[in-house]
């Protein structure tokens, strides 16, 4: 019998082949000291161009001995895998591997990265969803930090111990490690190798609702107008795949929508965006045009005989884009304009794991082909290719409109062309505690842009966990509230007053964070820093942080702690405060919202109440003052026209906050810092935040405010 063997945990693990060891052949430095490790026998081919960075790895010297405690040892074996064990040694936290299920603490895990669509996550015990990222984070006792990729899209799995393993059924690839003195500069070092997202339109940040699927058109209307009846603030409604004619991508039902402009046109008076799903499954039906241009060119993944593979999704047999080739995306894009010119605002990129009814492990079959080789190479970045030529699309459509697209399918560095949520969850308390740690795993793994579906999307949501989870969601970087077919109502209303009450208090909040939570979203944009934050975060240094995945950071300044977290670790650099809203509300704290604290030594800019993002002003600021023991405090906001590219050209505005405290007398100035737009005439009131209460100043003109403190 063949043996493989692998280090895990520290000792030998037998399995199904013998493995032979072969060392690091060449190891060279970029330029921002990012090491990169080539094993011997390493073939650019059957990697390159790799999706995961914008430019390709060029050496600026050898690698040294004192750079990195970190080593690859390259192993292949008799049955054709590829591995790369790095020993990281026993006191190391670990974290990342992109969307898992789990605590955030990676340690002690095996994780599969193959793609595949799993409802509730319920296929091989969630081991594996919708997502790759070959990509661990080390967190040491020192708060040092260090990074570590497999630059593989092939099958592979993550084992996380003592020594990081990656074990690839593709041939030898290479490991890029980074080192670096705390993990906010290890996510820097990140985005400078796989890119930023880019600034989301501000629209994208607000309350979303959803449902498999709200049909026909007066359907849709009518949850607009309740939105508005109720006065839930919100920005967009979503259209699932009811809305085509018989599930074919790019058509409309000719009953149901028969005038999708008229129906935009209807929402976007009401201050609604609209986003719509394309999936990637193309009807094989002669007449349909999509079928028809990419059975001409020629566009279609193969079948191991190297005929077009047809497999079944929701319009029946399908044929596939090969999104491997530059051609076919471009074709892809081309289809979008005619589409958004309808009125769509974003677009939905779904099943593209991709998913195959009845297919072999729920998807296509590994020995189909792309014009570049096996699915098995390919697989796991469909979607991210798919989005990639969905980008390109939009851009074509609306050129000096931002983009928004979302995908469930994605992989290390797929951030640039589409934020994503964490799949087909279940309505249960269990999966709504897991989004916690699965979404701060997704931005420490280079995703910024995620979060679950708010009430949980698989069977039936209750009042009390549509409340939990609304009240608790609204904090996450991603709000969209979404339910499966034939599910019960999930609409903030559909429970009665109370629960209606306790969801609108909550994304009244979010609202009233926006200004917060905006500057948040652009500094994800700067330098990869996720806009929901493990709570180590806030002080690299302090281990008793670093499992503590049921509160979170929403930015680097509030601390969030949803009602049913029980023995929060508290961060102890300082004493962080609660800050109670409730008189800033429509209705105050009920036993479903969730704790706020802020970090002393902070300013957190607060707009006033509006319904969407269309009617949020910045020309009016709350600010939420903490100060630190020497009586000061500091912060940030950032403006813009909330969509379009004139940011790039430095039409936006970047301001700081300065409190100081003299003699009980607290003033804050107002000072812009960045960037060529006009300053607005501001009126300013500060909230003076210390124990549990908050002391309102009155509203001043100006960009000046103070307050008398009482005792």
């Amino acid at each position: 019998m063949l043996v493989r063997m692998t280090l895990r945990k520290g000792f030998l693990c037998f399995g199904l082949a013998i493995a032979v060891k072969a060392v690091a052949q060449t190891a060279f430095l970029t330029a921002d000291s990012v090491a990169v490790f080539y094993p011997k026998d390493y073939d650019a081919t059957q990697h390159q161009p790799s999706p995961i960075f914008i430019h390709e790895l060029t050496p600026l010297s050898p690698l040294t001995s004192h750079h990195s405690p970190l080593t690859p040892v390259f192993t292949s074996t008799a049955d054709g895998h590829s591995i790369a064990t790095i020993h990281v040694g026993s006191d190391v936290d670990l974290y990342g591997t992109g969307e898992v299920t789990g605590p955030l603490r990676r340690n002690g895990r095996t994780i599969s990265l193959w793609n595949v669509d799993t409802p509730a996550y319920g296929v091989d015990g969630g081991s594996h969803l919708y997502q790759s990222h070959p990509w661990v984070m080390g967190l040491r006792p020192d708060g040092t930090a260090f990074g570590i990729i497999a630059d593989n899209t092939w099958k592979q799995t993550i084992t996380t111990s003592d020594n990081v393993v990656f074990d690839s059924e593709g041939p030898a690839f290479r490991v890029v490690i980074i080192e670096r003195e705390s993990p906010q500069a290890v996510m820097q070092a990140l985005v400078n190798l796989t890119g930023t997202m880019e600034l989301p339109p501000l629209w994208a940040l607000g309350y979303q609702q959803c449902r498999f699927s709200y049909h026909p058109d007066s359907r849709v209307k009518e949850i607009a107008d309740l939105l508005r009846r109720h006065r839930i603030p919100s920005d967009v409604i979503w259209m699932d795949i009811h809305y085509m004619d018989a599930y074919k991508i790019f058509t409309f039902h000719p009953k149901e929508f028969s005038d999708p402009k008229g129906l935009n046109d209807y929402l976007h008076e009401r201050n609604f965006k609209t986003v719509y799903m394309i999936d990637p499954g193309v009807k094989v039906e002669e007449g349909y045009f999509v079928d028809d241009q990419g059975t001409a060119g020629d566009y279609w993944v193969k079948d191991r005989e190297g005929k077009p593979y047809v497999g079944n999704v929701w319009p029946g047999p399908c044929h596939f884009p090969d999104f491997t080739r530059e051609d076919v995306r471009t074709w892809w894009a081309t289809l979008y304009k005619d589409y958004m010119a309808t009125g769509i605002d974003g677009v939905w990129n779904d099943m593209n794991e991709p998913s195959v009814f009845g297919g072999p492990g729920g998807t296509m079959p590994v020995d189909n082909r792309h014009e570049m080789g096996s699915h098995l190479r390919f697989h796991n970045i469909f979607g991210l290719n798919m989005v990639s030529a969905s980008r390109q699309g939009l851009l074509l459509a609306n050129p000096n409109k931002r983009l928004f697209i979302l995908s469930r399918s994605n992989f290390l560095g797929g951030h640039r062309y589409a934020a994503t949520w964490t799949g087909d969850n279940l309505s249960s308390i269990d999966q709504m505690k897991l989004s916690v740690p699965m979404s701060l795993t997704l931005g420490l793994s280079g995703q910024p842009f995620n979060g679950p579906d708010i009430g949980g999307f698989c069977e039936n949501v209750n009042a009390e966990l549509l409340a939990q989870w609304t009240a608790m969601g609204v904090y996450f970087p991603f709000v969209r509230n979404h339910t499966i077919d034939g599910s019960v109502d999930q609409e903030p209303w559909a429970f009665g007053e109370e629960v209606l009450n306790s969801c609108r208090t909550a994304i009244e909040r979010r609202y009233m964070l926006m200004p917060y939570v905006y500057t948040a979203f652009r500094e994800a944009s700067i330098n990869g820093m996720p806009v929901m934050r493990p709570l180590f975060m806030a002080d690299p240094k302090d281990r008793t942080l670093r499992s503590e995945d049921q509160a979170f950071l929403l930015g680097g300044d509030l601390m969030i702690t949803p009602r049913w977290a029980e023995n929060v670790a508290q961060p102890h650099n300082g004493s962080w405060q609660i800050v109670n809203l409730s008189s800033m509300s429509s209705f105050h704290d009920d036993l479903h919202q969730a704790e706020l604290r802020q970090r002393p030594g902070s300013i957190i800019p607060m707009a006033q109440l509006a319904q969407s993002t269309a009617e949020l002003r910045t020309d009016s600021l709350t600010l939420l003052v903490c100060l630190d023991t020497d009586g000061k405090a500091c912060g940030q906001v950032y403006e813009d026209e909330g969509d379009g590219f004139s940011y790039r050209d430095g039409n936006y505005l970047l301001s700081r906050f300065d409190a100081t405290l003299q003699k009980r007398l607290l003033t804050v100035t107002m000072t812009p810092a960045e960037g060529k737009m006009s300053e607005t005439d501001r009126t300013l009131r500060i909230g003076y935040v210390k124990n549990g209460r908050v002391q309102y100043s009155a509203w001043q003109h100006g960009c000046t405010a103070t307050l008398r403190i009482k005792n």
